[in-house]
């Protein structure tokens, strides 16, 4: 069925499907093309964030259930069926493969909805197209990819091949479980790699149906793998195996920085990390559009409960305007996401993912009271069932506060006020972080100066989140070394090898 087929369904409709895919939950490892269970028999639970209840027993991958994957992804690579054939044919399975995912819309939805809170229809109208987008994309640039010939002296060529690293580890996280899956398969895929993926414990049920569906499309068995487990277990013994040639990380800073120790501790593999961040948006007292600057600030940290890398968590906001910006804010943002089941297409905030990001969350909002916040709104949570929590706004926030220094990674919006550009500059570059940021001004030198000084990956001007897959997604500093989305992410799967050719 169709997306847009599917955004026709009533709380109803969902109701019963959800109660369909709850019978046929696949709880297995993907290896080798096939569902199977952990050599040691370990499981762990993953749980409904609505309601509490758990969604199924999973299978725990056991390091000896890494060998097994990491194994049959490096014979599968090492056999060609995928890593040699030809572009065309690799691209042909990769466009299969999107149109299958857009075909099992209702599945794949239904599952990350149940099983991390994602309100139904954010996946309708972010999550899956952007699934299929991401696949498309990298697929069009597979029989792109170029290696070169120099100049060079007459009785000589010299030519660089680009080639496939070999096996790729993925551990993707739990906030977008599908797409940020894609963000790193995708690329991995179509410049000819096999993959073994391990998805967020909190979040692992439909990565494994995206793997089942690339062997529909025609990917050889052992190309894709997916096995569930443990970040400190499964995710560790990926990073540190000794066969695998990249590990590509999206999650916290301190589990980044781990990363990159065992990469040192094992074969020194590429490690390709997006780490978080505490991004600023930046509201000059000249921005444009007053109420869309407003909307695109608690759009910017609302939207998917704020558990969003780049959610706009810090509103740097021009002391002329400052009165009249929260006014507006508290009069929109207040109600603009309202609370309920994930399944019915009206709700607009689901739950936190787990009930501990839910205490941390809060702990967080008792943090910004303790320390002089002014909490104007939200800060508790509704009265229903489950991990949620109303959307929260602080004032009168400093720089030095933890609500503007830490990642929160829930709805809670910190107003900070400033005067002059060269003090916004300050308070947004004062963070470890340096994700993304947003730029509100009319002045386009203004704009330019705060592009250029503003240490950030992803800078909008007079927008927020917006770009397609032309848009590299990364960050400085601690917010990781790499960039997803664009060419450079399927380039940087990729290694090159120079060939010097001498004639006679």
């Amino acid at each position: 069925m169709s997306i847009e087929a599917l955004k026709q369904y009533s709380y109803t409709d969902w109701k019963k499907a959800a109660q369909r895919e709850l019978a046929a939950l696949e709880t297995r490892h993907f290896i080798g093309g096939e569902f199977v269970d952990s050599l040691g028999g370990g499981r762990f639970d993953t749980v409904n964030p609505a309601n509490q209840t758990v969604l199924a027993s999973m299978a725990a991958a056991a390091p000896k259930d890494v060998d097994r994957a990491v194994a049959v992804a490096r014979k599968a690579f090492r056999s060609g069926s995928w890593s040699r054939i030809a572009p065309r044919e690799r691209m042909a399975v990769m466009y299969r493969f999107a149109r299958l995912i857009e075909e099992h819309a209702e599945r794949l939805a239904l599952l990350d909805t149940l099983d991390m809170g994602k309100p139904i229809a954010d996946m309708l109208e972010v999550d899956i197209p952007s699934v299929v987008d991401t696949v498309q994309f990298m697929a069009e640039y597979i029989d792109k990819i170029e290696g070169s010939v120099t100049s060079t002296e007459h009785d000589v060529t010299h030519f660089v091949l680009r080639e496939p690293l070999g096996v790729v580890a993925a551990i993707s996280p739990w906030n977008y479980p599908l797409l940020m899956a894609a963000w790193k398969i995708a690329p991995a895929l179509s410049a000819g790699n096999t993959v073994v993926l391990k998805p967020a414990e909190q979040a692992p049920l439909s990565c494994l149906r995206l793997a089942e569906l690339f062997v529909e499309a025609g990917g050889p068995p052992g190309v894709f793998n997916v096995i569930n487990g443990i970040g400190e277990v499964t995710g560790k013994a990926l990073a540190l195996h000794n066969d695998v040639d990249k590990v590509t990380f999206t999650g916290s800073t301190e589990v980044g920085k781990l990363m990159l120790q065992y990469a040192g501790q094992s074969n020194m593999k590429k490690v390709s990390l997006e780490c978080g961040g505490k991004s600023p948006q930046v509201f000059m007292a000249d921005l444009p559009d007053l109420d869309a600057a407003v909307a695109a600030a608690y759009n910017g940290i609302f939207a998917n409960m704020g558990e969003v890398c780049n959610a706009g968590s810090r509103l740097l906001v021009e002391q002329s305007i400052h009165e009249e910006f929260v006014e507006r804010f508290v009069a929109e943002g207040k109600s603009a996401y309202i609370a309920g089941d994930p399944l019915d297409p009206e709700t607009s905030l689901g739950p936190l993912v787990t009930a501990e990001a839910q205490q941390r969350v809060l702990a967080m909002i008792r943090a910004g009271k303790k320390e002089g916040a002014q909490l104007v709104f939200g800060g508790d949570v509704p009265e229903m069932n489950g991990s949620y929590i109303n959307p929260t706004l602080f004032t009168g926030v400093s720089n030095t506060m933890r609500i503007a220094r830490e990642e929160i990674f829930g709805p809670v919006a910190a107003i900070i006020p400033f005067t002059g550009i060269d003090e916004a500059v300050h308070i947004a570059n004062d963070t470890m972080y340096g994700l993304a940021a947003g730029i509100w001004t009319r002045d386009i030198n203004r704009a330019h100066r705060l592009i250029r000084e503003l240490e950030a990956g992803v800078i909008w001007v007079n927008c927020f989140d917006e770009g397609d897959m032309t848009q590299p997604f990364g960050g400085y500093n601690q917010s990781g070394n790499a960039r997803d989305k664009c060419v450079e992410s399927l380039l940087s799967y990729t290694q090159t090898k120079s060939a010097w050719i001498r004639h006679g």
